[in-house]
């Protein structure tokens, strides 16, 4: 990134979030109207969710962010070695929230939880598999983004594909944490 760049990646990735977070932007609040007007059914039923998963959820995705901001420091000062280590990190915390995430969702359908159960649950299963596959998504950019560091594609003057996937990792971070207090704590 040049001094002369407002934005961090290629522009094009700003245009996908943009698009990404008016997305859940609009399921956000069509939550939040859906759920004022049915208080009671979305504040029995959000007891029932896992909140410790959802905790651990959101410090792996937050320190995930942070590796990745981490990496962009490292590259920019081409320590390639060093960006490897963060992405690789950030890929392992990504890890965790998946596996934490199937998890819940083992307990959620193992109890013949689905979208039709009720209005809670068509958004909590909607909203969150919905991130989910972002999350997924993400980890493959960024295990593309190590393959080709590894492969001398990246460095100081050269990286701004590395950019672009951070910038990319942390919308999906920056959801989360609207996603997590909006459905697993607010009441």
């Amino acid at each position: 990134m040049s001094t002369k760049d407002p934005l961090p990646g290629d522009l094009a990735i700003w245009f996908v979030i943009m698009a990404e977070m008016l997305v859940f932007g609009v399921f956000f609040i069509v939550y939040v109207v859906v759920r004022s007007n049915n208080v009671e059914l979305f504040n029995e039923y959000q007891l029932e969710l896992h909140r410790i998963g959802g905790v651990i959820n959101t410090i792996a995705l937050i320190t995930s962010s942070y590796f990745v901001a981490l990496g962009i420091h490292a590259i920019r000062n081409d320590n390639i070695k060093r960006t490897g280590q963060m992405l690789l990190l950030a890929l392992f915390m990504g890890a965790v929230f998946v596996g934490v995430k199937i998890w819940e969702y083992s307990h959620v359908f193992g109890a013949g939880i689905n979208l039709s159960t009720n209005t809670f649950y068509t958004f909590y299963i909607s909203l969150t598999f919905f991130h989910f596959m972002h999350v997924l998504l993400g980890m493959v950019i960024l295990i593309i983004l190590y393959y080709y560091l590894q492969k001398g594609k990246y460095s100081a003057q050269s990286h701004e594909d590395i950019e672009t996937g951070a910038s990319y990792w942390h919308m999906v971070d920056l959801l989360w944490i609207v996603l997590f207090p909006l459905v697993y704590i607010i009441r």
